[in-house]
């Protein structure tokens, strides 16, 4: 039964060390959501779990999203739109102008028009807010990146390694639409597609 009881301990120890390195990010995605300072963020977290079961905020306005990047993909115009989800993003919202826009479709596509002083870098949505432009991502070392990619691609699966945030990215070379999550491209056939993943990743 000694015997027994240190093969089962062993076993039981190896088993846990590796559930450690298998959902790594998903545990550093959780302990960040738990540090976090906003109340709104930890609802989020309780209702997450069913300890609330109050209903979720303002809704956001996803169609408008969606269709100014369908413009803004029509006309090569290049764009970064990053959604909060749990993880608060203060952390990059500092590099850039602080903002407090209702999110519609005109907003969005007149804050990345080339000739707009606001075009570069990323927006933050946060709850049908945008509350910074001109923000400065951390951008992704993955060697696995296409080439054809550039750095507002890199930006967008930077800060979605990082946190639980999803990006959004339109191409200023091709108008391509691009939908990031867990610092992965998310297939999706059309905006009509992409919509329907948006609606479940912020649901």
């Amino acid at each position: 039964m000694e015997l027994l009881s240190k093969i089962l301990g062993g076993f039981l120890g190896v088993g846990m060390f590796a559930l450690v390195v298998v959902f790594q990010p998903e545990i550093r995605k959780f302990l960040l959501m738990l540090g976090s300072t906003n109340f709104n963020a930890r609802r989020r977290i309780l209702k997450h779990f069913r300890l609330l079961g109050a209903d979720r905020g303002v809704k956001m306005d996803l169609e408008g999203i969606v269709s100014a990047c369908k413009k803004m993909s029509s006309t090569n115009t290049g764009a970064l739109i990053v959604i909060q989800r749990n993880n608060r993003l203060d952390f990059v919202k500092n590099t850039g102008d602080e903002m407090n826009l209702e999110v519609n479709q005109p907003i969005i596509e007149s804050i990345f028009f080339k000739n707009s002083p606001l075009h570069d870098g990323a927006i933050i949505i946060e709850e049908n807010r945008i509350t910074a432009t001109r923000v400065i991502l951390p951008v992704s070392n993955d060697r696995n990146i296409p080439l054809r990619f550039g750095l507002r691609h890199r930006a967008a699966v930077g800060i979605t390694e990082k946190t639980d945030a999803v990006s959004i990215v339109v191409s200023e070379e091709n108008g391509q639409i691009s939908y990031l999550k867990d610092g992965d491209f998310v297939l999706f056939e059309d905006t009509d597609e992409l919509l329907k993943l948006l609606k479940k990743d912020l649901s």
